[in-house]
């Protein structure tokens, strides 16, 4: 399998899209079964270790490639059109490994652990969730407990996507027993370092492979793996930016191969019909509008990113925050859309399981997007922002 539509024209090194695109091809293979069985697609991530993907956001100087946000949400566009459970895992694993390349790089632990993890490719779990605050990741319940050099934890995590299957798990909790619900950090804790003991399974409409369960959470680790700088400054400056565009990449690739096999599907009937225009020939016009303007909004808002990473106060301003919102917003709604008009161009061979048409994966892995940091959460918190911030009306800004 080839990446069928490109997220972006330029950008990643076509050393990275090779093998991204081997990847994906062994991802496609197995992607129906891991949707059926509920597995994680352990195939497609021993190929990632194997094509040293896990590392490509590395800088260098500790192991990796250097590759930006940009480059990784074309591969996760690559992978998203293969088996969309393996791109959220790739997507997943580099969020988390973006605050570390963002805020770890002043503590020597911490840059010896993004060594690690290039030698030996280790897989990133996150456990921002927890019982009794209701998904919001920008508050906890439970406390880190720093005794000496040793930190321990204990949180009742709802969802540790592929948690069972991590190398390490990145987990936010409150500073201390004293600190406010928002007054967070972030800490890394290496497999031999916690038990989980399963809460919840992961028995979902899509995203099957992702083995989202949740968790009983219980750690101790030296305390100088606790990141450096507070999870507020973590999420607002890389995790919720790289969360949305990265995810984003995983969206449209998946809109984008449903509108391939809408595109195989119209050519198969003009050839049968030649000088008639076939059935859904206008509908797949619609659709390939509506995926170039997904498109258009997630390379605007990857380029936005890449320039605010160069100014400290426009990353952590409302207006950036404002924007990246309204990137996930619009291509997690617009996706749906997409993927309907496929499958109403295909027919009932796009709606039965098994032909090479078939969208029924597609149209249910596509609904987790508006679920995933819930549309109307961030639509709440956009709201209250566009209380004291002018929106940005300019086509440069």
């Amino acid at each position: 399998m080839t990446a069928a539509v490109a997220l972006l024209e330029v950008g990643t090194g076509e050393g990275a899209a090779v093998r991204a695109a081997r990847v994906a091809a062994i991802a496609s293979q197995h992607a129906d079964a891991v949707d059926a069985e509920g597995r994680f697609p352990r195939e497609a991530v021993d190929a990632m270790r194997a094509e040293k993907l896990l590392s490509i956001q590395i800088p260098a100087a500790f192991g990796g490639e250097g590759a930006s946000t940009t480059e990784i949400a074309e591969l996760c566009s690559i992978l998203g059109q293969a088996c969309a459970a393996s791109a959220m895992v790739f997507a997943m694993h580099h969020i988390k490994l973006s605050s570390l390349v963002e805020h770890g790089a002043e503590s020597e632990w911490h840059r010896d652990f993004m060594r690690r993890i290039a030698s030996e490719q280790l897989l990133l779990a996150s456990a921002t969730t927890e019982g009794g605050i209701g998904g919001n990741l920008r508050n906890s319940i439970c406390a880190i407990k720093v005794e000496g050099d040793t930190c321990y934890l204990e949180k009742d995590a709802t969802v540790i996507s592929y948690g069972a299957h991590a190398d390490a798990i990145l987990i936010t909790s409150r500073s201390h027993a004293e600190a406010a619900s928002s007054d967070q950090v972030l800490t890394c804790f290496l497999r031999d370092q916690y038990d989980i003991k399963r809460t919840v399974e992961w028995n979902t409409l899509g995203m099957r492979g992702t083995c989202s369960d949740g968790f009983l959470f219980k750690g101790e680790a030296p305390a100088k793996q606790i990141l450096p700088k507070p999870f507020a400054e973590i999420a607002a400056q890389s995790m919720l930016a790289s969360s949305h565009l990265l995810w984003s990449g995983v969206w449209y690739g998946i809109a984008a191969d449903a509108v391939s096999r809408a595109q195989a599907f119209v050519r198969a009937a003009a050839r049968k019909s030649p000088g008639a225009p076939p059935p859904g020939a206008l509908r797949l016009a619609e659709a390939s509008s509506m995926l170039q303007m997904v498109k258009s909004n997630v390379v605007a808002g990857l380029k936005a990113y890449e320039e605010a990473k160069l100014d400290a106060d426009r990353l952590s301003s409302m207006g950036f925050a404002v924007a990246m919102n309204n990137v996930k917003i619009a291509s997690s709604e617009m996706i749906l859309p997409i993927i309907n008009h496929a499958m109403l161009i295909c027919g009932i061979m796009g709606y039965k399981n098994g032909t090479p048409f078939s969208l029924g994966r597609h149209l249910r892995d596509a609904h987790s997007a508006q679920l995933m940091i819930s549309n109307d959460r961030i639509l709440g918190n956009t709201s209250t922002m566009l209380l004291v911030h002018k929106q940005d009306t300019s086509l440069l800004g």
